[in-house]
């Protein structure tokens, strides 16, 4: 109160406010927080985390994506470090738990720096100065991959796996993912582009990791709809129908009145007239698989199977897509359209049964822009870790055949990128060049962290790669599976450029976006205090509920 004036309350009741440095070293704190709970998960030798949702679901993983996108996170802060890791997740499918550990890494250094009175906004300045010269240092350091470089690819893939679950058929796997990408390239005015989309994952339980394969056109999760159809088909046209198979009901409240039985039986028969129609106008265009996407009769099934019509019901509209690149079929939506024209092409429709399930193989397209990974698992845990590390192996290899560039794994970049910082520095001058110096310091994390968990030493570790890189070999990193220091490029230890600069580009801009932040403000609830809660105005009590 000043000179006992009515205080002014500008805020609604319940709200909190946290404001200078104090709500800075609360975001921070946050922010570091998220970051220790990935910290493990980080390099081949880290450990996995157990997740366990209201609905008793478990997860078992070290995505750092995936970790982060499970757990419920209430902080604000906190929140932003999860967007890091969906963003680096979305642009490179690989390097999550790197970008979410270098942001809190970047916080703490930032924090070390406000306690010395530093600014924030000289701190931010220095970090974008920073990671500018780090983008740098990365572009020089980078090394081409040839589009037609089938094993340095493999070795990209291997290092995207050799930190999952999958890490024991890496070798395999790694070939798989490279078939299947290189299969669905495409040329557009000269430059590669990857659609993974074009690549369709089906996950089976049963059998162990290393019978997954890759299938050169789609499986479907469909068995045939009459056991009379054949089960095989060679040489196979297929009709790709999205239109229902059924006689259509009116759009609008109809009734049809029938007094007499003989009116009932030509009704009946003229129903299926127009379902025998159907499946005359299917074999008329040559087609001897039927494909569709919405329901087919039961009379128009026994027809199909006397026609010897393999088919398929309410098949995905993806997987429809995805037979109409791998085959070259045209999806129609009205079978007085469908000619021979229409038809896809495939060497073989075959029923196989898989586990507990029978799937349908369409294989030996001719040219299949679109292909099939069917992974498989002893369980369902393993088979959805596996996903995930194939997924980010996927990513990697399309990220580096679109760009066409890699840098060295291990930790290597991130040691040149410190020592670059470090002889920046001074030519900066200024309160900022505390700020490039604790950039270096932070970014040092990648290797330290890499060496804690696999148990080695850290401060050894840093010591010797660092007096590596001063003689000049830049692509020396932490080799985690010897436990000393090696040349990471010739350990066939890669990974695309993109994956690093992602990193840096979405940590800085995290860690300087919650550096700025000098008041929260939050709203209990959404709203104000709920009736009959404590407070109201000065000198009250808490209304009763129900007045007002």
């Amino acid at each position: 109160m000043m000179n006992g004036q009515q205080p002014i309350i500008i805020l609604k009741e319940g709200t909190k406010r946290e404001r200078g440095k104090g709500a800075q070293a609360n975001n921070i704190m946050a922010a570091r927080a998220i970051s220790d709970a990935v910290k493990s998960t980080l390099g081949p030798k880290g450990m996995d985390k157990m997740l366990v949702d209201s609905m008793g679901d478990v997860v078992i993983t070290n995505d750092g994506a995936t970790i982060l996108k499970e757990i419920d996170v209430e902080h604000p802060a906190a929140k932003m470090i999860v967007e890091v890791a969906k963003s680096q997740d979305e642009e490179c499918g690989d390097g999550t738990t790197s970008a979410v550990v270098l942001t809190g890494e970047l916080l703490k250094h930032a924090g070390d720096l406000l306690e010395q009175n530093i600014h924030p906004t000289v701190v931010c300045g220095g970090y974008k100065l920073a990671a500018d010269k780090a983008i740098e240092t990365l572009n020089k350091m980078s090394m081409t991959v040839k589009a037609d470089d089938k094993k340095t690819l493999i070795n990209i893939a291997i290092t995207s796996m050799a930190s999952k679950g999958a890490s024991g058929e890496k070798d395999k796997l790694a070939e798989v993912v490279v078939e299947a990408v290189t299969s669905v390239q495409e040329k557009i005015d000269g430059k590669i582009f990857v659609d993974l989309d074009n690549i369709q994952i089906q996950k089976k339980q049963g059998g162990g990791i290393a019978n997954t394969e890759i299938i050169e056109g789609i499986i479907l999760d469909k068995e045939r709809v009459h056991d009379g159809m054949p089960k095989n088909i060679k040489h196979a046209k297929i009709a790709l129908v999205n239109a229902a198979l059924e006689v259509k009901k009116t759009e609008v409240d109809a009734r049809i009145q029938i007094q007499d039985p003989a009116q009932l039986q030509a009704f009946l028969d003229e129903e299926e007239g127009m379902l025998k129609k159907m499946v005359e106008k299917i074999k008329k265009s040559g087609a001897n698989v039927l494909i569709c996407q919405k329901g087919i009769d039961d009379i128009v099934q026994h027809f199909l199977a006397k026609e010897g019509i393999y088919s398929v019901r309410r098949a995905k509209k993806s997987d429809l897509e995805k037979l109409s690149k791998a085959t070259g079929g045209k999806i129609v939506a009205n079978l007085d359209g469908l000619t021979s024209k229409d038809l896809g092409n495939a060497g073989s429709v075959e029923e196989k049964k898989i586990g507990d399930d029978k799937m349908t193989f369409v294989t030996n397209c001719k040219n299949p822009k679109a292909v099939s990974i069917l992974i498989r698992g002893t369980t369902d845990h393993v088979v959805d870790e596996l996903e995930r590390a194939l997924h980010d192996a996927l990513s990697v290899v399309k990220v580096a055949l679109e760009d066409g560039k890699m840098t060295a794994g291990g930790g290597a970049a991130a040691i040149e990128i410190a020592m670059s910082l470090r002889d920046y520095a001074p030519t900066v001058g200024g309160r900022e060049q505390m700020a490039i110096e604790a950039f270096a310091k932070a970014i040092e994390i990648i290797p330290k962290t890499l060496a804690e968990n696999a148990g080695l030493d850290p401060i050894d570790m840093m010591l010797e790669v660092r007096s590596q890189h001063k003689k000049g070999n830049k692509h020396a990193g932490v080799n985690v599976l010897d436990g000393k220091v090696d040349d990471m490029f010739k350990n066939k230890v890669i990974e695309p450029l993109r994956v690093s600069l992602q990193e840096i580009e979405a940590s800085s801009e995290a860690a300087t976006m919650i550096l700025r932040i000098d008041d929260v403000i939050a709203s209990r609830g959404g709203g104000g205090a709920p009736p009959g809660a404590e407070g109201g105005m000065p000198g009250m009590g808490g209304m009763p509920p129900g007045m007002m």
